[in-house]
């Protein structure tokens, strides 16, 4: 992956939702779901996109228990778009396994895979596959201690708490890249961005809500971490994720996300008690400073280069369905974002 401090990386993130369509009432199967995702994959490549990214979840309302599988059925398809996950759930994975998925998809992909490492912001994977949440973070420090013990060597010797030891094992398939790029994912947790920081990793944010210019001290601790650990803070990359939709005006763009929008918001909301989500807090998110990035090319290119201004990010991921919408107009976002949000953004920060 360039490093170039001009280059900037445009891409997309999804969890592949497959809810009821809160306009129609019909509900996408699964299958269906993965068969676009591959569709918007290929699109994404065409239309000049740096990056797609597929999440991990166990949940009926998504089809993305799988990333690797679904971005190596894309891989061969595609010819320069980064393939990540987005991401995958350390804590209740195997790091051997969750390695061995990334290293086959980069032979697949001619070296575009990357892992995007993380807790995860949903629980079902813990029971589902036999872990206590008692262990949560130090679940994830430990596998994530392996995972990169793996990126770093062949054969491998390493011992932890909550999975058997391993004594001089190879690991295989290896990548194609040296090193298989490994990114910590955080919602702005100060001890995950200080620990990417320590360990001179990529960092990628999730801002879901509020301001975005609020992360500026989680991205500062980021790179004080960096630099006390004796890596350069300006080679580092820092993405963000964030939801949004493009259309060919704002209230075009507002009238067809707003729907499925609300209607997955309030489920989640539900089960994490928050206040219901409603236009007036949609509207508010979707303003300049807001963390909805919603609209025509021009506005919503606006955001990303203040986004840029203000956090220093070198990589964005736009989260165009947060519910089920019509899949033509995810396509058409997909493309507009390509064709014209990602050459404004590029030429302005190339011209600083």
């Amino acid at each position: 992956m360039t490093t170039e401090k001009s280059k900037f990386e445009i891409g997309i993130s999804t969890f592949l939702e497959a809810t009821t369509n809160p306009i129609t009432g019909e509900t996408i199967s699964h299958a269906e779901r993965l068969q676009r995702a591959v569709e918007e994959i290929v699109l994404a490549d065409k239309v000049g996109l740096d990056v797609y990214g597929v999440g991990e979840h166990h949940r009926k309302d998504y089809a993305s228990s799988s990333p690797a599988v679904v971005l190596a059925a894309a891989a061969p398809m595609t010819k320069n778009i980064r393939l990540t996950s987005a991401v995958s759930v350390l804590s209740s994975a195997d790091p051997v396994r969750v390695f061995q998925d990334f290293a086959t998809l980069d032979g697949i992909s001619g070296g575009r895979a990357e892992i995007m490492a993380g807790r995860g912001s949903f629980i079902e994977s813990f029971p589902l596959f036999g872990y206590s949440l008692e262990d949560y973070d130090a679940l994830f420090n430990e596998k994530l201690d392996l995972l990169l013990a793996i990126q770093a060597s062949e054969k491998v010797t390493w011992s932890g708490k909550h999975r058997a030891p391993i004594h001089g094992l190879g690991i295989y398939p290896r990548p194609v890249q040296q090193p298989l790029p490994i990114w910590i994912a955080s919602g702005g947790n100060p001890q995950s961005a200080a620990r990417a920081g320590a360990l001179g990793l990529p960092l990628a944010l999730a801002i879901i809500g509020g301001m975005p210019e609020k992360f500026a001290p989680i991205v500062s601790l980021y790179k004080q971490a960096a630099e006390q650990a004796g890596h350069n803070p300006d080679e580092l990359q820092i993405a963000t994720h964030s939801h949004g939709f493009l259309a060919e005006t704002n209230e075009e763009a507002a009238e067809i996300f707003y729907p499925p929008t609300a209607a997955q918001m309030n489920v989640i909301g539900r089960e994490r008690g928050w206040p219901p989500y409603t236009r007036e807090t949609f509207d508010a998110a979707r303003s300049l400073r807001g963390s909805l990035y919603v609209g025509d090319p021009e506005y919503v290119a606006e955001k990303i280069i203040l986004l840029h201004k203000n956090l220093g990010v070198t990589r964005f991921f736009l989260h165009v369905n947060v519910g089920t919408m019509p899949h033509r107009d995810l396509l058409r976002s997909i493309e507009l974002l390509g064709t014209e949000v990602a050459p404004i953004v590029r030429k302005a920060i190339q011209q600083g």
